[in-house]
């Protein structure tokens, strides 16, 4: 059972958009062609939804990165249960709306497999990202102004790193940070041109940088495409993406980059 805040937070959701239901169609085929894919970057599969706040962080994680769809009603290895399709379609309704903030926009269609009938939700990259979900403690209680944005890598979802959530913002708006090249600055490239893939702190350390100025600078790294990061079991590292960008840095200024990769 959902606790009553819950519960009746996604009731009035649901009241309010009782007529947009979706419809059913027929197309065994194209559902099984979907299902055969497995799951993968931009395809999940659930057998039923209970917990809208769980089911946020998958529709965030859609949102944030490159969009994606859930399919409802599927095992995880494939085989088609079904499911009920307005109740699933309430829940997924009200993580987008209640549990997410901004809201998440999403489509759904139905399909019909033999008489299973599974619940396609569509989630497209968002313009308006970063979307983060309420943080909740040990015991299941939300965390008063606590939010956190998610990302998918692959099949799996990951909490975003508050890099990757400037980087969304960056994306989404000029109203980035100035970049400054100094000598500490320059030995942190030197680490990455010889290979070196670095966690947050060695990366603020190398470059005599607090931690919110290690943040401006690898989000606006990521954004010109010169760093990426990679996420592992001691969490996210950053290393050299593209040589050539840069060398473009170096030689041409921040200023000429720009130019080549605003967003």
């Amino acid at each position: 059972m959902w606790p009553p805040s819950f519960a009746s937070s996604c009731l009035s959701v649901a009241k309010v958009h009782n007529s947009s239901l979706p419809s059913y169609l027929h197309f065994m085929s194209y559902i099984l062609r979907m299902i055969e894919e497995g799951e993968h970057q931009h395809q999940d599969f659930k057998l039923r939804v209970d917990d809208p706040h769980k089911i946020a962080k998958t529709l965030s994680a859609f949102a944030n990165t490159e969009g994606g769809r859930l399919l409802i009603g599927v095992r995880d290895n494939g085989e088609v249960a079904g499911c009920r399709v307005e109740e699933e379609y309430h829940i997924i309704q009200c993580a987008a709306e209640v549990h997410c903030t901004p809201a998440v926009a999403f489509e759904t269609q139905v399909w019909k497999h033999q008489y299973f009938s599974v619940l396609e939700v569509q989630v497209p990259q968002s313009p308006k990202r970063p979307h983060y979900v309420e943080h909740r403690n040990a015991q299941g209680e939300a965390v008063t102004g606590a939010w956190n944005a998610f990302l998918r890598k692959g099949d799996r979802i990951h909490k975003a790193s508050p890099v990757m959530v400037k980087v969304w913002q960056y994306e989404m708006r000029m109203d980035r940070s100035e970049f400054r090249y100094d000598e500490y600055v320059g030995r942190l490239f030197k680490k990455w041109r010889d290979g070196h893939h670095l966690r947050f702190p060695q990366v603020a350390r190398t470059a005599r940088l607090e931690f919110d100025q290690a943040e401006d600078l690898l989000a606006l790294l990521t954004v010109w495409g010169i760093v990426e990061g990679a996420y592992g079991k001691q969490g996210w590292r950053y290393g050299l993406a593209s040589e050539e960008a840069l060398t473009l840095l170096e030689s041409e200024g921040a200023d000429a980059f720009r130019w080549k990769h605003a967003g």
